[in-house]
This record gives C-alpha cells, sequence and structure tokens, in this order.
C-alpha cells in the first residue's frame, strides 16, 4: 500500500522504546523523516543511527521530558526549523503506575495527569499551528484498551486516559477543515517492558509468577498471545496515511479482540 508518507516529516515523543521505538522504525520504513524525543538520550541517539543507516532517512533527536511543557514547545520548535514543516505528531509517553486506588497519592494524579493528558495538549498546541500553514497534518495520541475497558490496579491509567479521548474528538471537529485528522490508538496487553513491570506487580499481590499473570491476560484475548509493538505502529503509520484520510476522531483498539463492547 502507497502510504503517501516519504519525505514527510513525523515527531514521535517517548520514542526511545517500546512503542515509540516501534512506531519511528515503522515511520521510517515508510520514507517519513524524524523528530524524536524522549528522556533517554542514549537510546535515542542509537536508534537515531540505526534508522539513518537502516533507511537512508533524517532523524533529529533531543532529550525532553514529555511532563516539562518549555521542553515540548522549544522541541517543536527546533524541529520545524530543522525540516521547514512538521506533517504527523505521534503523542507517546509511558503509562503511570499500576497502584489499587486507595494508594494511590495527589502526587501520582498529579503526575498521571502531566504525563499522559497535559503532554497530548501540549504536543497539539504546539504542532497545530505548523499543520494549519500547510492545510495538511496527522495527530495521534497513543493510549491504552483502558479507555474503552478499565483494567485491575490502573486506576490511574483508566481515569486520565479518558480524557485523552475527549481530547481527540474536540481536535478532530475543530481542526478537520484545516486538513488534519486527530485519531488515538488503544494498544490492548503489548509484549512491552511496561507490561512486564505491571505483570510483576500483579505477581507481587497476587502470589502467582509473571508467567501466570500473563496467561491470565492470553486468556483473555480471542487471538491468543500478547500484541507485538509493531502490530501497534502500524495501525499508527495507516491512520497518518492518505488511505486513511477520512477517519478522525476516533479512537482504534489494537487489542487482539480483547475489548468485549459493541
Amino acid at each position: 500500500m502507497e502510504t503517501g508518507l516519504r519525505n514527510r516529516v513525523a515527531l514521535i515523543s517517548g520514542a526511545s522504546q517500546g512503542l515509540g521505538r516501534a512506531t519511528a522504525a515503522a515511520f521510517a520504513a515508510e520514507g517519513a523523516h524524524l523528530t524524536l524525543c524522549a528522556r533517554n538520550e542514549q537510546a535515542l541517539s542509537q536508534l537515531a543511527s540505526e534508522l539513518r543507516e537502516r533507511f537512508g532517512v533524517q532523524v533529529h533527536y533531543q532529550s525532553c521530558d514529555a511532563r516539562d511543557r518549555t521542553a515540548i514547545e522549544t522541541f517543536v520548535r527546533n524541529s520545524h526549523e530543522l525540516y521547514g514543516r512538521l506533517d504527523v505528531c505521534v503523542t507517546n509517553a509511558g503509562g503511570p503506575p499500576a497502584k489499587q486506588f486507595l494508594e494511590t497519592t495527589q502526587a501520582d494524579w498529579e503526575d498521571a495527569f502531566a504525563l499522559n493528558l497535559r503532554s497530548a495538549v501540549d504536543l497539539a498546541r504546539a504542532v497545530i499551528p505548523h499543520m494549519q500553514r500547510q492545510h495538511w497534518g496527522r495527530i495521534i495520541t497513543i493510549s491504552s484498551i483502558t479507555v474503552k475497558q478499565p483494567q485491575p490496579q490502573l486506576v490511574l491509567s483508566n481515569a486520565i486516559r479518558a480524557g485523552v479521548m475527549g481530547l481527540v474528538r474536540t481536535l478532530a471537529n475543530d481542526f478537520g477543515k484545516d486538513g488534519i485528522t486527530v485519531n488515538n490508538v488503544g494498544p490492548g496487553y503489548t509484549a512491552t517492558a511496561r507490561l512486564l513491570e505491571l505483570a510483576e506487580r500483579r505477581a507481587a499481590a497476587t502470589g502467582k509468577t509473571n508467567q501466570e499473570i500473563e496467561q491470565t491476560w492470553i486468556g483473555q484475548i480471542p487471538v491468543g498471545r500478547l500484541g507485538k509493538p509493531e502490530e501497534i505502529a502500524g495501525t499508527i503509520v495507516w491512520l497518518a496515511s492518505e488511505a486513511a484520510s477520512f477517519i478522525t476522531g476516533q479512537t482504534i483498539l489494537v487489542d487482539g479482540g480483547m475489548y468485549q463492547g459493541l
């Protein structure tokens, strides 16, 4: 499928590992140039070198905490000055810690809000004016299946990430006239370091092994396995492509059929 992404510029936050890293590779494979941010500068440097060598694309990167509004604004400004355009923005950040509700603190809630909702707001606010001038843009947020089906011990994610859906729907309504589509991708249980952390937490709480916890998750997934980061990335690239130009304001679950709603 021709995606129309060659020589476009894709900005990806949280790109040093997991879903962000897989997404960066997927865009590079389509010939898109990249601008990447994350807190781990060494991991970003290694990824940038790999993608330049493998795909022959340009890769800019900058160490940046998604919770730092000033750093986000500087990153976006530097990226636009370098490339002269910003076509795709993928907002991605690590999930909040797994806790029961009464274990959470005020600091937990404030951090989850800053990391998983406000960062998406800040990135959208920074990139949309550039996309408006181009009359073309794609904003894709990465959230979780929790936006449709809340999960045990993930009250922070269950509550905060639901706000991302409201943001996506509003931005889609407001900026469709400018040629900008805005969509959300909700991964199910996917084989990442984040999932390993969650398995360890659940195992400690229940007295089971990590493997037993993983099997309980797989038992909820009709296709009978965990997702792969590359499968989430493939959906994101498709939403950014010309083929998906009539899709906006939607949440696409990539969960192997785990969500049981209609």
